[in-house]
């Protein structure tokens, strides 16, 4: 009896694991949402699955039971075709098409709700290649990146501010952990003016973390101007984080 009550607490506990991965979307694109509007583009595409799922076994039936009519029934054999196609068209509609995870030049672009939604789903797939403070920062990021988004929804997009904000979020902040993704693993702890490359990918988030923050309470003020007069808020490159790539990554000089 108990070794029923442990095999069964097992599965319970494997299945409800499998459900958090499908309500995320897979792993493909990270085990978890770090924001709204992330979980917005996998419930979608959730959705357009289950549509295609549904208009494939539709489809099997329906050509099963036209197939019976001419030929005067599909006999067992038959039926059991039928249903071994629908299975196999249930599963290749779950498994396929993947969410794909976006390309890094088209985070800025499309409308704010959209630019959002791509850059939080593009941060989650890079979270297994961060160190661990700063996979809690883009966490938070992805929080931020919600609220920011709905400020930016009442702004007109022609708005000077908004522009600086979209290169913010769709260009400096995926900017970032992209220059510490390209430095090879080996390279990433040897310590450049007191820092290594986690230390300053973790500094550069957090002070993009600050930014978007105070960027938010101005929108959310009305404060146009103020945010104008604040703009380029990351020229400093990428915040002191990750300034330039170590040297021994630097592509050769070719000779005279």
């Amino acid at each position: 009896m108990a070794e029923t009550a442990s095999e069964s607490s097992r599965i319970l506990a494997e299945a409800r694991s499998s459900l958090q991965r499908q309500q995320a979307g897979g792993r493909r694109v990270g085990v978890r949402s770090i924001g709204r509007r992330s979980a917005e583009l996998k419930r979608l595409h959730m959705l357009r699955k289950a549509a295609r799922m549904a208009f494939a076994a539709m489809a099997i039936l329906f050509a099963a039971l036209v197939t019976g009519l001419v030929i005067d029934g599909i006999g067992f054999t038959g039926i059991v075709v039928t249903f071994l196609a629908v299975i196999a068209a249930m599963g290749a509609f779950a498994a396929f098409p993947r969410l794909k995870v976006p390309d890094l030049a088209a985070l800025n672009r499309g409308d704010t709700r959209s630019m959002v939604a791509r850059t939080e789903l593009w941060l989650e797939a890079q979270r297994p290649a961060l160190p661990a403070p700063a996979v809690n920062l883009i966490d938070q990021i992805g929080v931020q990146l919600d609220g920011l988004g709905l400020q930016l929804e009442g702004v007109d997009p022609a708005e000077p501010a908004v522009a600086e904000v979209r290169k913010l979020v769709g260009e400096h902040l995926p900017g970032m952990v992209e220059s510490y993704r390209r430095i090879p693993a080996n390279l990433r702890r040897e310590q450049r003016d007191g820092r290594n490359a986690d230390q300053q990918l973790t500094d550069g988030l957090g002070k993009i973390s600050q930014e978007i923050d105070a960027v938010t309470r101005q929108l959310a003020a009305g404060d146009l101007d103020a945010l104008a007069v604040r703009g380029r808020f990351l020229d400093y490159k990428y915040g002191d984080g990750l300034e330039q790539v170590p040297p021994q990554l630097a592509a050769p000089k070719a000779n005279p």
